[in-house]
Parts: structure tokens; sequence; C-alpha cells
């Protein structure tokens, strides 16, 4: 499985893209995640390592306690997604041309 199949296999989880957007606001602990998102803690957990599995967040301890998990998103997580959803849009850019020119061709019935 490659990186950009392990970010959309993450993100194709709603309570994930939802955990995602919690994220692009601010770092969050994983209690508050879970709070926000109404998750048991276990559940959240699941979420939160496949994230960071896939490399969308990363985890973090502050120094005045060690058992307090903090995620943020990861910079530059998402490039390989955009560069494939650029890829993907310039070739249905290039399909819908070729298809009206096709289309401009024809002769009316």
């Amino acid at each position: 499985m490659t990186a950009l199949d392990r970010t959309l296999a993450a993100l194709a989880d709603p309570q994930r893209r939802k955990a995602i957007d919690l994220l692009a606001g601010r770092p969050r602990p994983a209690g508050e995640l879970a709070r926000d998102l109404g998750l048991t803690p276990p559940a959240m957990s699941r979420h939160l390592r496949t994230l960071r599995q896939c490399g969308l967040v990363e985890e973090s301890h502050p120094a005045f306690d060690a058992r307090v998990r903090i995620y943020a998103l990861r910079s530059g997580a998402m490039i390989e997604l955009l560069r494939w959803l650029e890829q993907t849009e310039a070739m249905w850019a290039e399909q819908l041309v070729a298809f009206r020119a096709h289309l401009e061709k024809a002769p009316e019935a």
C-alpha cells in the first residue's frame, strides 16, 4: 500500500476527517478531540493511531505531563494527495476539452 493509499484510507472515515478539521484550528489533546467528536477514549485512540501511521498527524508530550498527548497536523502531510488531485483534475479537464471539441465537430442529426 502506498502512502497515498494509506492517506485516502484514513480520510475515508468521517470521524477522522472531523478530527483533521479540528486539528486544522490548533493542536489538541487526545481527550479534547474525543470529547468534541463524541467518541470514547479508546475509539479516539484508534483513529489517532491510524492518522499517525499514515503521517497526517504527529504526537507530542508537554513537559509538565508525559501522560498527556497533544496531536497536531503534520506539515506537508498531504502534499502527495494534493499532487494526485491536481493530476487527476488536469486529466479530467483535458478529457472535457476533447469531448467538447468532439461534440462541436459532430454533424447535427
